[in-house]
């Protein structure tokens, strides 16, 4: 198989676009997701989060979620909410958010480039959240949300995108909810099919942004389902469209200590200043810390051989490395319950909100990881620590999905 090939989706029939595609599965809890549903049956929520449709309180691993989404998604093909296209195809999916705006490509990418490395990770994945999305996948017998992956730059695949748009009016266009925009054109031409096939394929890699847990479930699907087919559902990008956002941490206590004492020690590891405002760091090693009402500037030195690594020259690793491990005492981000994410965006209020409802005592706002530093961890083999990157926008469930 070549890196990315077409293959026939199943989409929702016009007109009801807008009312199908549902935010990613892990971006929601439950009762959000019930919120967002509510009223719209056509939702695509009742397939990837199906305790939606039970009552109240029922584990998202409950057995009886599985087969209430196997049903919904049954009868969405069978009420012909859902259609298949009759031949395959590729998919030009671009979202718009803010006046940023990224063009990329629907299909299905290949399973043994992901074995031999080809298609790169840079996270570890949670064996819950795996095992969750193969039961899922391998009881629906599709892979109903697509991985978020990213390409080094290549004018021939942005060429044939771009000939696409200019020639084909797109199947759906929508703004959803949350005010992004979401626009999707089939490309079904045998020659441009081939064409992009032969282009995507001479990429020397792709590399997993989001759904790591989505793309290890698809593979371990392939492996006990012969029909499961070669490939698994993705959206490519290039990697000068796509933008990663900030990923803050705030933390419940200060691992025992006062205030006075926790500011002496956080002076020894960084250059600490006071702040007139809330800091949103402007260039990597710089880093906002707000305690007690007051923001604070925090800024890191590394030694040349430190900044070579690309593991330890990431802020996630510094901050981890240098203050939430050894002042405060989280060893482990992954499993540690007395830390949190906040990501997107959420902003800066989010974690002034947080601190000063008393839920949590410190907060921390970083320089968003760049797209060459994870590139760069991905290439040498490595694992960003938890939580390093978010991408925004999100790509939606139930706009395209690979039945096998």
């Amino acid at each position: 198989m070549t890196l990315m090939q077409p293959f026939r989706a199943w989409r929702p029939r016009p007109g009801l676009e807008r009312r199908v595609a549902a935010p990613p599965y892990d971006v929601l809890d439950s009762e959000e997701a019930r919120t967002l549903a509510a009223g719209i049956d056509e939702s695509f929520l009742y397939v990837s989060k199906a305790e939606i449709a039970l009552e109240p309180g029922v584990s998202a691993r409950d057995p009886r979620v599985y087969a209430a989404s196997e049903r919904r998604f049954a009868d969405m093909r069978a009420q012909g909410i859902l259609l298949q296209d009759a031949t395959p195809c590729f998919y030009v999916y671009r979202l718009e958010m803010n006046g940023h705006r990224q063009t990329g490509i629907a299909g299905l990418a290949s399973v043994t480039a992901y074995r031999e490395g080809r298609i790169k990770k840079h996270e570890h994945t949670r064996p819950d959240k795996e095992d969750d999305r193969t039961r899922l996948a391998s009881t629906l017998r599709a892979n109903s949300g697509p991985v978020f992956l990213i390409h080094p730059e290549n004018p021939d695949i942005e060429t044939l995108t771009e000939r696409l748009i200019a020639a084909a009016a797109p199947v759906y266009d929508f703004l959803a909810d949350d005010g992004i925009r979401h626009t999707l054109w089939v490309m079904g031409q045998s020659e441009m099919i081939r064409d992009l096939t032969a282009a995507l394929d001479g990429v020397p890699a792709m590399y997993i942004a989001d759904g790591h847990h989505r793309a290890a479930a698809a593979v371990r699907v392939a492996n006990d389902i012969p029909e499961a087919g070669a490939g698994f559902l993705a959206v490519v990008f290039p990697t000068s469209q796509v933008r990663i956002m900030d990923y803050n941490r705030v933390v419940r206590d200060l691992n025992g200590m006062e205030e006075a004492e926790f500011l002496r020690r956080v002076g020894e590891g960084f250059r600490l200043r006071p702040a007139d405002g809330p800091v949103a760091p402007n260039a990597r090693h710089r880093f906002g810390m707000y305690l007690g009402g007051r923001w604070h500037h925090l800024e890191a030195d590394l030694t040349a051989e430190q900044e070579a690594d690309p593991l330890t020259r990431l802020d996630v690793s510094i901050l981890q490395e240098r203050l939430l491990a050894p002042l405060l005492g989280i060893a482990n981000p992954r499993q540690e319950t007395r830390i949190d994410f906040v990501g997107g965006r959420r902003g800066l209020e989010e974690l002034t909100r947080r601190v000063d409802s008393g839920e949590m005592r410190v907060a921390f706002s970083l320089f968003p990881t760049g797209m060459d530093e994870l590139m760069a961890v991905s290439d040498a083999g490595c694992v960003m620590p938890p939580k390093s990157t978010w991408f925004e926008p999100k790509l939606r469930d139930g706009l395209v999905v690979q039945t096998f």
